[in-house]
């Protein structure tokens, strides 16, 4: 019997019978949407073969071995297993063309992505020494047809030899070879796993979403609002709607998304949490995914018992819905070794484009760039934000990404007035006295542009009243959970009276609803997305404003906002009041976004260049140059990095050393969870000259290795009382500013 997996151990007739139910299963649910027959029959025979090169003496011996068999010691050479497999083909009755074949060959040998490179003779040594002695044995292991003889193993090997199948053309032949071998690497990774492949496959989620809206509404009919009705009649279509704060574009994305597998992608991880949350507790869906970087605290926090197990599917894309960062499923433009998977799974699926706005414009780049390849491959999308600037726009007419069965609308409701700005060219500081007055009365939102900025303000006002709290990324991960449950806590109690702080963490997909809302100069995207805290679904009921500005001293132009998007913002908005008044309807923020980032605008300016030069690069990149791990690093940038401040390390080091000593790995991974509840994200580069190695090793058979590497002890004091929630964090001495 030939061996696969050693952990749990398993056959390879039982490896392969995996993939081929989980292959059934997809074919099942999802063979409408992949019509082309051709593919599921080549990725029939792929599944068959991928691991046949198991059966070469080398992976056997090594296998037993790992198993602790005994196991007669091979001195063949050590080759990697998916470059044998091939030979194990029947070629000469599966009557393949060349091109089929080429596809088929290449999808199997790179089935596992491995810096080794090929040696033609040491393989076809190899097929004619070994290998075809394994055929009797193998074909009647998993009961396939095996070569008659070895005359076809020359065939193998030229292909072998030949270049990579690669996106130059974005022909028939990438596609096909995307497809099939994508779809090869999420039944091997399903199967490997021992997950299912898919979840609720036939769930609708227009049913849902309609039965909930139904539910809160109290009406049988007439509860679904313009946008959500436009969303519903116009599921098969790929859409982009721009839409105001407030018109249910959540509810709106779900009855779009219907039956098809979803990915639905925010900026932010807490608002991603939310969404979750919402579809978990409010709406009864209990089988959705949560994947991102900190995603198993979320779930743990919430107390889920079987966690472990929806972040498995989560990671494996089993889910029907699952809510992401576009790190964990865009990113297949950059096309690094192994991207066909998550290319290929998206052939089949939706994804969601929550607030493209909000991007860096080199990740907006990232975005325009995945959809127009998804758009090719027959995959769906739905961009839906509140302001969408006109060179994104412009760039999916130029791509063609926008054709026939592409809708593009925007609804807003000039109906009735949310807000009535003042625009103040002062300082933020100046205006303590009023935000301490208005919190009398009024729950007050203050929206700074950086880290620093927030703490000064708060420290600030904190000399004049305990009624304030302050809220940014600068807190331990179990800090900051309890700080944005508070948040939520004070939204939801309509008695609460007092001063919030934060950075424009909260600018994105966080329902909060406050009555006043002060707030640096930003771009004006940005800067109504803040407008959306405040009076987010109310009509103005007062002659007052609720808005106010401060464009003097503003913290972060120049670092974190574009200086010439900063003051084009400040031009557009005091023109604006110039000529029109205080009052600023839906629809006049949405010409003001369009006007702000128009080719005609923009033309020259450092935000343009660097939007244009992305999607060049984009353009340009070629295959399999970089890995998975880079392309993560790459778009989630490589400037942050977990750390833990000196004073609560000395309070958990009983965790290293118990993390240390343990044995089991569910235990283990325990240890690191809640290790990880103590760090939070910082800018390497600002913190550089304080950041030391966690020196805990762990004692393996090999020597000792690093225990989680990839967190720094920060030479920092920190501050927060966890009884009355007060603090501001990291403690940082000098004077330079820090995104969120």
């Amino acid at each position: 019997m030939y061996i696969a997996k050693s952990n749990p151990k398993e056959s390879l007739a039982e490896h392969t019978n995996e993939l081929l139910s989980r292959l059934e299963i997809l074919k099942k649910e999802y063979g409408t949407y992949i019509k082309n027959q051709k593919i599921w029959d080549l990725l029939e025979i792929a599944a068959k073969y991928h691991d046949t090169g198991k059966a070469y003496s080398h992976f056997q011996y090594t296998i037993r071995r790992a198993l602790g068999e005994n196991a007669k010691k091979t001195h063949m050479p050590y080759i990697p297993h998916s470059y044998l497999s091939p030979f194990f083909l029947p070629l000469q009755s599966l009557k393949l063309d060349k091109d089929k074949r080429r596809i088929l060959i290449q999808s199997i040998a790179y089935h596992h992505e491995r810096p080794d490179t090929i040696d033609p003779d040491q393989l076809l040594f190899v097929a004619h020494e070994e290998l075809a002695q394994h055929f009797p044995m193998v074909a009647e292991e998993l009961n396939i047809e095996v070569p008659k003889n070895t005359k076809h193993f020359m065939k193998i090997v030229s292909d072998l030899k030949k270049e990579r199948i690669k996106s130059i053309k974005m022909d028939d032949i990438y596609l096909t070879y995307v497809l099939l071998k994508g779809l090869l690497h999420r039944l091997d990774h399903a199967a490997s796993a021992h997950v299912a492949i898919e979840i609720d496959a036939g769930y609708d989620f227009s049913h849902l979403t309609t039965s909930y809206l139904q539910k809160v509404s109290g009406k049988n009919t007439g509860f679904l609002r313009p946008l959500q009705q436009f969303a519903l009649a116009n599921q098969e279509k790929n859409m982009i709607l721009i839409a105001q704060t407030g018109m249910g574009k959540t509810e709106a994305a779900l009855l779009w998304a219907g039956k098809k597998k979803t990915f639905f992608t925010v900026p932010l991880r807490v608002s991603l949490n939310a969404l979750y949350d919402r579809v978990v507790d409010e709406m009864g869906y209990q089988n959705c995914g949560l994947l991102h970087s900190t995603s198993t605290h979320h779930l743990d926090e919430k107390g889920i018992e079987n966690w472990e197990v929806i972040y498995d599917h989560s990671k494996q894309f089993a889910n029907k819905l699952t809510f992401t960062t576009i790190d964990q499923i865009l990113k297949f433009p950059f096309k690094f070794r192994g991207y066909e998977k998550y290319y290929a799974t998206l052939a089949y699926s939706c994804v969601i484009i929550d607030e493209i706005q909000a991007y860096e414009p080199w990740i907006a780049a990232v975005i325009i760039k995945a959809l127009e390849m998804l758009h090719k491959i027959g995959g769906k999308f739905l961009v839906m934000t509140a302001t969408l600037p006109k060179i994104y726009l412009d760039e999916f007419c130029k791509r063609e990404i926008i054709d026939k069965n592409c809708a593009v609308e925007k609804f807003y409701d000039d109906s009735f007035l949310r807000h009535r700005i003042e625009v103040y060219e002062m300082s933020i500081f100046e205006s303590i006295t009023k935000y301490i007055k208005s919190a009398e009365g009024k729950k007050v939102l203050i929206i700074v542009n950086t880290i620093d900025q927030a703490v000064k303000l708060y420290q600030e006002i904190s000399n004049y009243t305990e009624n304030v709290y302050l809220l940014h990324s600068r807190f331990l991960q179990k800090d900051r959970q309890l700080l944005e449950n508070k948040l939520k806590e004070f939204d939801r109690n309509p008695n609460s009276k007092g001063i919030w702080i934060t950075t424009q963490i909260v600018e994105a997909s966080i329902d909060i609803d406050f009555d006043e809302l002060h707030t640096e100069l930003a771009p004006l995207d940005s800067l109504f997305q803040r407008f959306g805290r405040c009076y987010r679904k109310r009509q103005l009921d007062h002659d007052g404003e609720n808005v106010f500005i401060y464009t003097e001293d503003v913290s972060g132009n120049g670092s974190v906002y574009d200086k010439e998007i900063m003051q084009s913002s400040k031009s557009i908005l005091e023109e604006y009041i110039k000529e029109t008044g205080k009052e600023v309807l839906e629809s006049v923020k949405m010409k003001m976004v369009e006007a702000l980032y128009s080719v005609e605008n923009l033309q020259g300016t450092k935000f343009y260049k660097r939007f244009q030069s992305a999607l060049k690069e984009l353009d340009n990149i070629e295959d399999y140059q970089i890995s998975f791990k880079e392309a993560q690093s790459i778009l989630r940038g490589d400037e942050s990095v977990l750390v833990i401040p000196r004073i609560i390390y000395d309070q958990i080091i009983p965790l290293f050393e118990e993390l240390e000593m343990a044995e089991n790995p569910k235990r283990r991974n325990e240890l690191r969870r809640e290790i990880e509840k103590y760090t939070c994200s910082v800018n390497k580069r600002m913190f550089r000259n304080s950041l030391y190695p966690i020196e805990h090793y762990r004692k393996t058979e090999n020597g000792y290795y690093p225990l989680m590497d990839y967190v720094y002890i920060l030479d920092k004091d920190y501050d927060f009382n966890e009884t009355v929630l007060k603090g501001i964090g990291i403690i940082k001495e000098d004077s330079l500013f820090e995104v969120f």
